[in-house]
């Protein structure tokens, strides 16, 4: 069985004043793809996974999740249909603990399927928010405010966060960055694990880390789509090596 398009876009574009961050861009991504996207600094790369998250709007252009048109939508509609999305620049509430961090994605996620006015099971929610933590080895850290965490910690709380939202679709913007060796290492352990259960998409300068981890490479560059293909097809295209790799 052939695998399903779980996310596609259609000639999008995304401009600021003259810049032109994204251009037409027509993409398609799998249901259970570990897909990379990668290219230079302001190859529009962030900008992409914004338009598809729905944190900033298009200028032109299409938008399908699930076969559905979701161009409109707004970020919070897109959370509760599937999509989560952690920041190049953590995005965690450092006055609250690991836990309650965790906790208010898991309550999204509950309240998603039982209904906004739905009662809240609170056993669930602990479970569902010490589960996460345990996926990413933070269970011993559960009750550190999140503002104390280190730097490494703090982006492992936000993928946690992204978990709990049980999203159908995981974007990881710049996940490793800050991460020891070590801990690079659990990352990709990690991903792999979460890709049983869910689609991801990931943005990341570690190439050892990209080739690694996707079934498949996007590269931009000035807001194009240079190349699309396995890691070994895009390490040895001329094009990418000259825009991006270097000489291989």
């Amino acid at each position: 069985m052939a695998p399903v398009t779980l996310l596609s876009t259609h000639g999008l574009s995304k401009s600021f004043g003259g810049l032109q961050a994204v251009q037409n861009v027509d993409f398609d991504l799998k249901t259970g793809e570990i897909r990379a996207i990668i290219g230079p600094n302001g190859a529009g790369k962030t900008t992409f996974v914004s338009l598809l998250s729905g944190r900033i709007e298009p200028t032109s252009g299409q938008i399908r999740f699930e076969g559905a048109d979701i161009t409109g939508d707004p970020a919070f509609r897109r959370v509760r249909k599937g999509i989560a999305y952690t920041f190049q620049i953590t995005s965690v509430y450092p006055k609250l603990s690991a836990a309650e961090n965790v906790a208010l994605a898991a309550q999204s996620a509950l309240q998603r399927d039982s209904g906004i006015l739905g009662r809240i099971d609170q056993t669930l929610l602990a479970e569902k928010t010490d589960a996460a933590l345990a996926r990413v080895g933070l269970a011993d850290r559960r009750q550190t405010l999140a503002g104390n965490l280190a730097y490494g910690h703090q982006r492992l709380l936000e993928v946690a966060m992204g978990l709990a939202l049980e999203p159908k679709l995981l974007i990881l913007d710049e996940p490793t960055q800050g991460l020891s060796d070590g801990e690079i290492d659990n990352f990709c352990a990690l991903v792999k694990d979460i890709a049983r259960t869910a689609t991801v998409l990931l943005i990341e300068h570690n190439m050892p880390v990209v080739m690694r981890l996707a079934d498949s490479i996007t590269v931009l560059n000035y807001g194009e789509v240079l190349a699309s293909g396995t890691p070994d097809a895009i390490r040895a295209d001329p094009a990418v090596q000259a825009a991006y790799l270097g000489a291989a």
